[in-house]
């Protein structure tokens, strides 16, 4: 009786669909752009840092309910790094969110917006700095249309209700927290020759260890608000889908193209955030809009494709 033939072995992903950034860039977009409406609808259910703080301890323990075998190895591959790992872990998961929070208290969601809107430019301003990065011309429209269209969102079409701002301690907070986020987007660059399981765990772990003075400093300050049932699906929402599918995605991407030109990716996400609070939330949808979307994807197409050629 003759043997039968060897199992084929499963065709393996095209080369370019594993070596695709568009891929892990529209994941992470999405739902990060999700995380816009789950912060929108927490509000009274959570307090800020209770969120930050047990977001990443659901992170932790489903990492070690699910992958426990993989922790030790992983552990290993981090010994080396470990002041490299705490720092990124502490900066871009902690301290960034800490700023954005405790910002928030002393200033408007309209500074917000426009202060955030300058992660990109800090991005390619970082990787010029710190690596000598060469940036572009068309590269530098394309930022400049992407920022645009954010304030044409964050201005409800009227722009000239910028000349109308005041800045104040806050916008310097929230400004602090995109500088910590642009750092720590740059510096990914230089992540050590890990697997991005072992990275992600060591960084996870920094963010909830770091963000426990945070959680402390609330308690303390009578401002602390136990989740509700609403506040533990929000919270679960941003450690499963937030955290674990959008950070690791992002590490992915940012690996693929280069920080400076994933960064402009980042201005997608208010945009998709608030076509899901439409969605979702039935909040009016306007013409400025739309015409901010197609500033942002206008923005999109000539730093990622002019740029590039």
């Amino acid at each position: 009786m003759e043997n039968p033939p060897p199992a084929r072995a499963a065709a393996p992903l095209p080369s370019r669909l594993t070596k695709a950034p568009w891929l892990p860039l529209a994941l992470t977009v999405t739902v990060w752009g999700g995380n816009v409406v789950v912060a929108r609808s927490a509000v009274g259910h959570v307090s800020p840092f209770a969120l930050v703080t047990f977001r990443w301890l659901v992170v932790c323990a489903l990492v070690l309910v699910f992958a426990r075998r993989a922790i030790a190895p992983a552990l290993v591959q981090l010994r080396p790094h470990w002041l490299y790992v705490a720092a990124m872990g502490a900066a871009g998961f902690s301290m960034s969110n800490v700023l954005f929070f405790g910002g928030a208290k002393y200033t408007t969601g309209l500074n917000i917006a426009i202060v955030s809107a300058v992660i990109p430019v800090l991005v390619i301003i970082g990787a010029r700095i710190v690596f000598g990065s060469r940036i572009s011309g068309r590269q530098m429209i394309g930022v400049a249309l992407t920022i645009i269209g954010i304030l044409v969102v964050a201005t409800q079409g009227d722009l000239t209700a910028i000349g109308a701002l005041r800045f104040n301690l806050g916008d310097l907070i929230e400004l602090a927290g995109t500088i910590f986020y642009a750092g720590f987007t740059v510096a990914l660059r230089k992540k050590p020759p890990i697997t991005a399981f072992a990275f992600f765990i060591g960084i996870a772990l920094s963010a909830f260890v770091s963000s426990l003075p945070g959680l402390t400093y609330e308690i303390f300050d009578g401002s602390f608000i136990w989740p509700t049932p609403y506040g533990w699906s929000a919270i679960f929402y941003v450690a499963i889908f937030t955290s674990l599918v959008g950070q690791m995605s992002w590490i992915k991407a940012v690996e693929l193209i280069g920080p400076s030109r994933a960064g402009v990716f980042q201005n997608l996400v208010p945009i998709i955030g608030a076509g899901l609070s439409v969605l979702l939330l039935g909040e009016a949808f306007h013409a400025y809009h739309a015409i901010s979307m197609a500033l942002v994807l206008a923005g999109i197409f000539v730093s990622e494709r002019m740029g590039r050629a």
